[in-house]
């Protein structure tokens, strides 16, 4: 009855020894092996999946496994070993076992086994990483504004990354330099909580300025989580005087408007005259000021007081009322089309000058050629007679000729 016992002693102490022998074979690798499986490690971030590859240079017909953190065997050669819908055979053939584990979590992480069930077993271990995704970063400090000139300080946090991230603070496209990382890690939880104080002073420039809190992470592109928030910045009002126009004259109305440009706006506005009181036609009616009719008597220095709860400015405008305007026209316009009339004119009326001139040398010459001398029988006689009587008788003895009277144009 021993000699079993003996037997069943001995059957488990052999079956030990190549078992402990197989472990701290599977501690080497051997370059030169070509059964030897070979494994990379992975990095992974929550959500995603991962691909385990496992490969042998030969292949002597046996059967590859892939196991867990937990040494479960999730798959021998194409056959499932444990029932975890996420893990999935992506290939198989003799040289190569490839699984994936989809919709990764934390717990994932870990070293697994590859095993090649030779005399003696081989064995690879492949290290996944899972990457803890950081939440969007959350900025708190923002719920008061700021005075001008003071000191505003942020805090911006982000939770759940592994390892822990990084924080960076901008203002605009500007970094500015914040504290340093403080770096928590979470009670039963392989996450770390990081956070980053920014302590800026603030100027009226700065009011709606974007100040932005970024992260950086392994898991994250460039940019990818960031957080902005304007800053709010309160400050007295800048205040100038804006003219109804650059040339006020006597006799006509004009305004001038106090602008105040200030955080909040102003709410209130007082007008004054420097070195002498407001004239009874001049009214004012908040921010504006009214002259119902300009004159000289109204020149001075003008000023306006804008308060917005946060301090008080001035600003000032010198009034000079130019002479009454006789004529609203362009005096350069008015020289230039009078220049042009004058021309006209003068083409005009030497034209008439010429044509009258021509006029009076062709009536000249027409009267010249139309000038002559006229000769009548009635006067033959009267050429020859020797006395006036004889004369007398001869012209009137011609006039039974009359009929006969020729004209002669020299």
């Amino acid at each position: 009855m021993a000699f079993p016992s003996a037997l069943s002693a001995l059957w488990s102490a052999s079956l030990l020894t190549v078992l402990f022998a197989s472990v701290v074979r599977s501690n080497v690798v051997y370059d030169d092996d070509p059964l030897q499986p070979v494994t990379s490690d992975e990095m992974v971030s929550v959500g995603g999946t991962v691909t385990l590859t496992c490969r042998v240079a030969e292949s002597d017909n046996s059967s590859l496994q892939w196991s867990n953190t937990a040494q479960q065997t999730l798959y021998f050669g194409e056959k499932r070993a444990l029932r975890d819908n996420r893990i999935q055979l992506h290939r198989s053939t003799p040289t190569e076992l490839s699984i994936t584990i989809a919709e990764v979590q934390l717990s994932d992480e870990g070293e697994y086994t590859c095993s090649i069930f030779t005399m003696p077993v081989r064995t690879a271990r492949a290290t996944v990483t899972v990457l803890g995704e950081p939440s969007k970063p959350q900025i708190t400090g923002f719920e008061n504004p700021v005075l001008e000139g003071g000191t505003i300080t942020l805090t911006c946090t982000s939770t759940g990354s592994k390892p822990p991230a990084s924080l960076h603070w901008y203002r605009g496209e500007e970094e500015l330099k914040g504290g340093p990382n403080v770096v928590e890690s979470v009670p039963d939880d392989p996450t770390y909580n990081v956070s980053s104080e920014l302590n800026l002073e603030v100027s009226r420039e700065d009011d709606n300025t974007l100040i932005t809190c970024a992260v950086n992470h392994s898991s994250l592109n460039p940019g990818d989580k960031r957080t902005e928030q304007a800053l709010r910045v309160l400050y007295s009002p800048n205040v100038q005087i804006q003219p109804q126009s650059t040339l006020p004259r006597e006799g006509e109305k004009f305004r001038l408007q106090c602008l105040g440009d200030g955080n909040p706006e102003p709410m209130s506005y007082s007008w004054k005259k420097k070195d002498g009181e407001l004239s009874l036609l001049a009214k004012a009616d908040g921010a504006l000021l009214l002259f119902e009719m300009l004159n000289k008597s109204d020149n001075g220095v003008y000023l306006c007081n804008a308060d917005n709860g946060i301090g008080m400015s001035q600003g000032e405008y010198t009034l000079l009322v130019q002479d009454a305007a006789v004529d609203n026209a362009d005096p350069t316009a008015m020289s230039t089309s009078s220049g042009v009339d004058h021309a006209v004119i003068g083409g005009v009326v030497a034209v008439i000058v010429f044509i009258l001139l021509c006029l009076l040398i062709v009536l000249g010459r027409y009267l010249i050629r139309h000038k002559g001398t006229y000769l009548t029988h009635e006067a033959k006689g009267s050429d020859d007679a020797p006395d006036a009587d004889t004369a007398i008788i001869n012209a009137e003895g011609g006039h039974s000729g009359a009929e006969d009277k020729k004209e002669y144009f020299i």
